[in-house]
């Protein structure tokens, strides 16, 4: 995988790769997280796509600018990276985060997804959304990364993952330590905003709606509802899965991705 860099109208640096052939297929990772997640998909992704993956704003190798963002902002950077690359249609994966930046483009620009899908994600902020997400900042902020690590690791992995999964609970603790605390306050701004729910139905491409039964973050109950105002879309609960379900049940989350594609035709 070699890394490149495109800067966006405002001056974000993006960072990027590109690996494979065939028609696009975009991944977007979580919050507190790097495009490096995606590995566990990228043996079988690739064999078929053409795969960008990038680093949202603040993340990653990407640059951070100064909070807060909003999901329109975040969206606008790959879109502009779209049009750099000339990719004109895409196949989108985005988990957590990454499936709000996807909604917020297929909204926005009707026509660019040839699918979607939506990993343990939500359309709309609970009440506390603003409390929550506020003290998460403030806590970062005062505390740094570090301290953000343990109750971040607790909420994304279940206990047993994390007891018998040393290594890569050491790798996705180092890409939370290692996200900059303006990409994170930016993005858990821009998190505690998003209002798609009553628009889903305007997303008429191939739908996947997936969720780790464990999810505390963006529980079962919310893709449900997600569902229901999509009634086209493919919907599965991945067992014994928290939120970074591609990464705690990897085979069972790849072998959903190639169901979804083969049934429509896509593979």
């Amino acid at each position: 995988m070699s890394l490149n860099f495109f800067s966006t109208s405002n001056s974000n640096q993006i960072a990027y790769s590109i690996e494979g052939e065939g028609s696009w297929l975009v991944l977007s990772h979580s919050l507190a997280s790097n495009m490096d997640m995606w590995k566990p998909q990228i043996p079988l992704l690739s064999q078929h796509f053409k795969i960008l993956r990038f680093d949202t704003r603040g993340h990653g190798q990407s640059s951070a600018t100064a909070d807060p963002y909003t999901l329109d902002e975040l969206a606008q950077d790959v879109f502009e990276l779209f049009q750099y690359l000339e990719i004109k249609k895409t196949h989108w994966i985005g988990l957590s985060m990454g499936g709000m930046i996807g909604q917020t483009l297929a909204l926005k620009f009707p026509n660019l997804f040839e699918s979607l899908v939506l990993a343990d994600t939500t359309s709309k902020r609970p009440e506390n959304a603003k409390q929550m997400w506020g003290e998460r900042i403030a806590k970062a902020k005062a505390e740094g990364m570090a301290a953000m690590v343990d109750s971040t690791l607790k909420r994304w992995f279940d206990e047993d993952f994390r007891a018998t999964n040393f290594s890569i609970i050491q790798e996705v603790a180092h890409g939370i330590q290692s996200t900059s605390v303006s990409g994170f306050a930016g993005c858990c701004a821009a998190i505690s905003d998003i209002n798609n729910f009553d628009r889903l139905q305007e997303i008429t491409c191939p739908t996947l709606i997936m969720v780790g039964e464990r999810d505390h973050g963006t529980p079962p109950q919310m893709a449900r509802e997600m569902k229901e105002k999509m009634p086209a879309a493919d919907y599965y609960e991945i067992p014994k899965a928290g939120h970074i379900s591609n990464i705690e049940q990897p085979i069972i989350f790849n072998q959903h991705l190639t169901n979804f594609y083969r049934k429509h035709r896509f593979l």
